[in-house]
């Protein structure tokens, strides 16, 4: 009888199990309260150590964000290595000698792993990441969607088609997000981004030589550093936001409305345009743009793979576990 009884016991733990969040990949802020509680603290305490060392990785933490959500859903994929016949995504026209972070991401996945070892996922470590760098500069904090799992796959011609490029018009914007189930007001908030960070002349060098909607003096200071003829100074960085380069706030959306975009993907934001308004709104509204840009990343940061992708907790963030 006794045997019964535990028996009958154990099916309800089960039960409960699967009813539970964590079982049917549920994301959730709280995902490792009991499994790994000290996770966001060790995260909090090595992208600090690492944006005191250079203050531009927290921008770069935040693109890294961006550009694994786009391929695949937020899997980690684009931390994987090249390593023999596997080709990953570091290599995309997007990401190649432009994605930074990786080794920040390297650092803290070895602390968390020295005390929750194979629990948290590459994935989460960077979504953390992302919220952090934001915060260090500035900007607002938000609760993370957590219990992503790594991909075992990448995928080169996904991050080639999927990650928006600086050439981009709205048109295509508004498309490329809108494959991710993120509105039109979506993409403008996240595009906020912009706000911190830097790009590389190859990027902007067609918006400041050939472009029609920019001041002419912006172009003409942008000239400086980023000759007309590639690849000369190809690599060479300018500031996206050339008021606060590294500082959180809205003069991204008041350098639109003067024509001081850098890429010209940021410009046809405010170009005439369905966005115009909302530009306009974020100009002038402080508490505005970070309140949709929370809400826009966190839908962002919940899409997951296509259902039936073999997914793992990475023990190193490179590397499919062997």
């Amino acid at each position: 009888m006794a045997s019964g009884s535990s028996c009958r016991a154990w099916h309800c733990l089960l039960a409960l199990f699967l009813l539970s969040s964590s079982a049917y990949g549920q994301l959730s802020p709280s995902f490792y309260a009991k499994t790994c509680p000290t996770l966001e603290l060790i995260v909090r305490s090595t992208v600090t150590k690492a944006v005191l060392v250079e203050r531009r990785m927290g921008a770069s933490l935040l693109r890294l964000h961006f550009h694994d959500c786009f391929v695949q859903g937020c899997d980690g994929s684009i931390l994987l290595d090249d390593k023999g016949s596997f080709v990953g995504e570091k290599s995309a026209l997007p990401n190649v000698n432009s994605v930074r972070g990786f080794e920040v991401i390297d650092e803290i996945k070895k602390n968390v792993e020295l005390v929750c070892p194979g629990v948290v996922s590459c994935a989460d470590i960077i979504a953390l990441a992302a919220r952090d760098g934001v915060v260090l500069l500035g900007g607002p904090s938000w609760p993370v969607p957590l219990g992503q799992r790594d991909s075992t796959t990448a995928s080169l011609n996904a991050a080639n088609s999927d990650i928006p490029t600086p050439d981009y018009n709205l048109e295509q914007l508004i498309s490329a997000f809108n494959k991710h189930q993120l509105s039109p007001r979506d993409m403008t908030a996240l595009s906020g981004a912009h706000t911190i960070g830097y790009s590389q002349c190859l990027n902007f060098r067609d918006h400041i030589y050939n472009g029609t909607n920019i001041d002419p003096a912006f172009a003409a200071l942008r000239k400086r550093t980023c000759p007309a003829q590639a690849p000369n100074g190809d690599t060479n960085l300018a500031p996206l936001d050339v008021q606060t380069t590294l500082v959180f706030d809205i003069a991204y959306y008041r350098n639109l409305v003067t024509k001081r975009g850098l890429l010209n993907s940021d410009q046809e934001l405010f170009n005439g345009g369905s966005q115009d308004a909302l530009v306009s709104q974020y100009a002038t509204n402080p508490a505005l743009f970070p309140s949709d840009f929370v809400t826009a990343i966190i839908k962002m940061s919940k899409l997951s793979p296509p259902p039936g992708t073999p997914t793992q907790i990475r023990r190193n963030c490179r590397v499919v576990n062997s």
